[in-house]
């Protein structure tokens, strides 16, 4: 199986309250750390959907704005900023 941790999609920034740190999602391969390493926490319906579509993407199975989507709802879900950039 090709796996393809680079596919592109619209950018989001997150910014984290409990790190007060940012992270820039441009990419299935950053959607999988912001949501592995950076998310507050690793429950709630919306977290399980982002990391599935994720993996959906990054094995060809899903389309990039699919995840762009799943990971604006479950940062509105963990009370992460998204900041949706438009090209």
């Amino acid at each position: 199986m090709k796996c393809d941790t680079f596919r592109p999609l619209e950018p989001i920034v997150l910014v984290f309250p409990d790190k007060q740190n940012r992270r820039t999602v441009r990419t299935a391969r950053d959607a999988a750390e912001a949501l592995l390493h950076d998310w507050p926490h690793d429950d709630g319906e919306e977290f399980y959907f982002a990391v599935k579509i994720c993996l959906d993407v990054i094995v060809g199975r899903g389309e990039p704005c699919e995840l762009r989507t799943a990971m604006l709802r479950a940062a509105g879900e963990a009370g992460v900023v998204a900041i949706a950039v438009v090209h």
